[in-house]
């Protein structure tokens, strides 16, 4: 028996109906672990290179690991993987909840789909029955009461369910997929690909179990976690505030996106923090499977209620776009989730259009008339709706950024801030080194969860020079040690995207050692996993996703930044005066993963 593990790999042909059921292969789990490891393997696999990422030859998986749904503090994540519609690379995004749970408790490992569904469908999955049903009356439903319609129609409230708003069945680029409603894959698109496949909902019920091959040493490890989590200096804030902490946070340190990240502070930062946010609207906590924090939060305003928001959605909508209405980006929060839009990808077409016209480089008649100042909460009402059902300027700016600034040109290239394709999330890398190094190098995009070297903003300057070498891998000005440190949290990101442990306590609050993980994986599979080949497995997938990218058309001067970070220095706050190396740094993380000096990982 096939210990923690569901067991079984699900194909499903959308196309001809065909559904075949594979036995999990163990050697196969030892190469990659689970979850976005295991889904990462089976897009090098088997994925064509040249297609085009709307067209049916396209892979959606969605992958689990091999603790998911166990006693394993937020064990709850699944990743959804394909080739980004949005950037035409590896795409990929995950989310917690209750939905990764299921897939597992069904006795599955992975779903993979394939093909497209004549009409708009569902695929309904009950351990080991599988069908495809008919999604029409769900057609231009929004999330919520596509959920509500499924649960109605099958006469179970308890069925987990992975669905897209208007915006992925209308395939704006950066549509999400939503679990639970609120627990989002918001970035690379693959709401879009969902949508591409005439899919509108994955629903997963499962009567299964997860079953360990130590239970007595699988409990002793997950208690030496519980304990972690539980005395760490941050739970207490990370529990009242969840991520909006970070607003204040950043604030202090001059590197909070004010106006499309020409500034680092916003005065009316009490305004719109999280310690606002929880004063004033929060109702209660949340939590997604198994998590001892309950980081979440639900609220109420006067005009919505709903569960959020993440502290990118909330800066997205308020000081990145230069507003101060908390009601306002409480608003967003409800409508983006309902109607399947990633608020990052969304924020900055937004934010770039408000400088571009700040600028002088466009106005209102370039965009339909709209009026893109500052703050101007009017126009991103009426330009969300445009963009979701693909109207009028909302066309273009349904494609995201990187397109949008190379069709209407006159040098507003400059000021889409995104690496790859992918939008830049709202964390200024001119204070921050390592996420900025980060950024640039992240197989996805402008991303910070491929490696989130939250260590260099802990002063932990003894703990740095044992790990890293240097005490400087802990200053978040220095750009020393960050290739150490940013190699190191890359494979330790990943470690927790395998196992789905929620990177928020895995990573950020620095729990989860590999060690520890090895030992996990023995005692929850019985498979010989050791931190030796842990790693090797982590390693071997980073460089597969590399090689894949370079198969897509990356080279080494797509690992960089925006111009503002590397030639425009704050000009005030904690990080005045600041920019990112970014080309010493990239050089040395080459160096140091024994790349050549073209990104190119060196055949041994």
């Amino acid at each position: 028996m096939l210990h923690g593990y569901g067991g079984h790999i699900l194909r499903v042909d959308l196309t001809s109906g065909k559904i075949l059921r594979e036995k999990t292969d163990p050697g196969y789990m030892l190469e990659t672990i689970g979850g976005r490891g295991l889904n990462s393997r089976r897009l090098y696999d088997e994925l064509e290179r040249d297609i085009d990422p709307l067209s049916e030859e396209n892979l959606l998986l969605i992958g689990v690991g091999p603790i998911t749904g166990s006693l394993f503090s937020t064990s709850a994540y699944m990743t959804i993987s394909g080739k980004s519609p949005m950037t035409g690379i590896l795409g990929d995004s995950a989310a917690g909840g209750f939905f990764g749970p299921e897939i597992k408790y069904a006795g599955y490992d992975q779903l993979i789909f394939t093909g497209k569904a004549a009409t708009l469908s569902y695929v309904y999955i009950h351990d080991d029955h599988v069908e495809i049903r008919d999604a029409s009356p769900m057609k231009g439903q929004d999330i919520f009461q596509t959920t509500a319609m499924i649960r109605k129609e099958l006469k179970d409230n308890n069925v987990q369910i992975a669905a897209i708003g208007p915006a992925g069945e209308n395939l704006v680029r950066y549509s999400i997929v939503a679990c639970n409603n609120s627990r989002v894959c918001g970035r690379t698109g693959m709401g879009c690909l969902f949508g591409s496949k005439n899919i509108k909902a994955i629903v997963v019920k499962g009567t299964g179990m997860v079953s360990l091959a130590d239970p007595l040493k699988f409990m002793e490890l997950c208690r030496i976690i519980d304990k972690r989590i539980e005395t760490h200096p941050e739970f207490q804030e990370r529990h009242e505030l969840g991520s909006t902490l970070l607003m204040k946070a950043l604030n202090g340190l001059g590197i909070l996106p004010v106006n499309h990240f020409q500034k680092g502070v916003a005065p009316y930062v009490d305004q719109i923090s999280g310690q606002a946010l929880a004063k004033r609207y929060k109702v209660k906590n949340k939590g997604c499977f198994n998590c001892n924090i309950n980081c979440s939060r639900y609220y109420m305003t006067r005009e919505v209620e709903s569960e959020g928001p993440e502290y990118e959605t909330l800066c997205s909508f308020s000081s990145r776009i230069g507003s101060d209405n908390l009601e306002f980006a409480l608003k967003m929060n409800q409508y983006l989730n309902r109607m399947g839009l990633d608020s990052l990808s969304t924020g900055e077409t937004i934010g770039w259009a408000m400088e571009c016209v700040e600028k002088g480089i466009f106005d209102k008649n370039d965009f339909d008339g709209l009026d893109f100042t500052w703050g101007n909460i009017n126009t991103v009402e009426k330009i969300l709706d445009l963009i979701i059902h693909q109207q009028g300027i909302g066309v273009d700016f349904a494609m995201g950024t990187r397109y949008l600034a190379d069709k209407m040109g006159r040098g507003s290239q400059k000021y889409a801030l995104h690496v790859k394709g992918l939008d830049v999330i709202c964390g200024d890398p001119r204070g921050i080194k390592a996420f900025g190094l980060t950024y640039a190098i992240a197989s996805r995009g402008a991303d910070h969860l491929r490696a989130e070297p939250f260590f260099e903003l802990t002063n932990r300057f003894d703990e740095a020079e044992k790990r890293f070498g240097t005490r400087d891998a802990a200053d978040r000005l220095s750009n020393n040690g960050k290739a150490a440190l940013v190699e190191f949290t890359e494979r330790q990101a990943l470690l927790t995207d395998c196992l789905t442990m929620c990177k928020n306590v895995g990573l950020s609050m620095d729990v989860l050692d590999f060690e520890l993980a090895a030992d996990l994986l023995r005692a929850g599979t019985g498979l010989k996993f050791t931190q030796e080949n842990v790693n090797k497995a982590l390693r071997t997938t980073i460089t597969n996703d590399r090689l894949m990218n370079i198969d897509f058309g990356i080279t080494a001067k797509d690992d960089t930044l925006p111009h503002r970070f590397t030639h425009e220095p704050l000009s005030e706050g904690a990080s005045k005066n600041q920019v990112v190396p970014i080309h010493d740094m990239v050089r040395d993380y080459y160096k140091l993963k024994g790349w050549d000096k073209k990104g190119v990982p060196i055949k041994k």
